[in-house]
C-alpha cells in the first residue's frame, strides 16, 4: 500500500511540503468549484501530480486532498472510499506516466475521462452496499444508472481541465522537480 510505504521511509521535509501543498491545491480547487456538481479540477491536479512526481505522490495527494476537502463538504464513511478512489487515480497516473498512452494528448484525455467513471463506480459500490435494499441485479443497475450524469460530468471535467491545462502544469511541475531535486527516485 503506497500510504504505508510512504510512512515507513525517510522523508525529505521539502517533499512533504510539496505533497502537502499539492493536496491543498487539489482540495481548494474542489471547494472553489462547489456550485458545479462534479465539475471540479481536483482530479486533474491529482492526475498531473501522479504523472510528474510518481505513483506514491499521486496516491498521497489524492487521498489527503479527499480528507482536506471533506473538512468543508463533510466527513463520513464515504471519505475512506473517496480517499481510495482519488488515491488510486493518482497511483495509476503515476504507474502509467512513462507509457505512450499517457504521454499522448488523446491518451491523457482518455485516461481522465475513464477515471471520471471509475471514481463514480467506486463511490457507487459504497452507495449500493450501504443503502440499496433488496440487493438484486435490477437495484444495482438502478443505483449505477442514477449516478450516470454525475459520473459523466466528472469525466467531462477531467477531460476539460487536462485538455486545457495539463501541458503547462506538467511543464511547471517538472521544472519544480528538477530545480529543487524533489522526488527523484519516484
Amino acid at each position: 500500500m503506497p500510504m504505508i510505504r510512504f510512512e515507513t521511509k525517510k522523508q525529505d521535509p521539502r517533499e512533504l511540503v510539496l505533497i502537502s501543498m499539492l493536496a491543498a491545491i487539489a482540495a481548494i480547487s474542489r471547494i472553489l468549484f462547489a456550485p458545479l456538481p462534479n465539475f471540479k479540477p481536483m482530479s486533474f491536479v491529482i492526475i498531473v501530480t501522479g504523472i510528474v512526481f510518481g505513483p506514491e505522490s499521486g496516491f498521497m495527494v489524492g487521498s489527503v486532498s479527499a480528507i482536506l476537502s471533506n473538512i468543508f463538504f463533510g466527513q463520513g464513511p464515504w471519505t475512506l472510499l473517496q480517499m481510495l478512489a482519488w488515491g488510486l487515480m493518482g497511483l495509476t497516473a503515476g504507474l502509467l506516466r512513462n507509457t505512450v498512452w499517457i504521454k499522448s494528448r488523446y491518451g491523457i484525455l482518455m485516461f481522465g475521462f475513464s477515471w471520471g467513471f471509475i471514481f463514480g463506480w467506486i463511490m457507487d459500490a459504497w452507495y449500493i452496499i450501504g443503502f440499496i435494499r433488496p440487493l438484486s441485479l435490477m437495484t444495482i443497475i438502478g443505483g449505477l444508472s442514477a449516478s450516470f450524469y454525475f459520473d459523466l460530468m466528472h469525466a467531462l471535467a477531467n477531460t476539460f481541465f487536462l485538455g486545457i491545462f495539463s501541458k503547462s502544469w506538467i511543464k511547471l511541475f517538472n521544472r519544480i522537480k528538477i530545480k529543487y531535486g524533489l522526488l527523484e527516485d519516484s
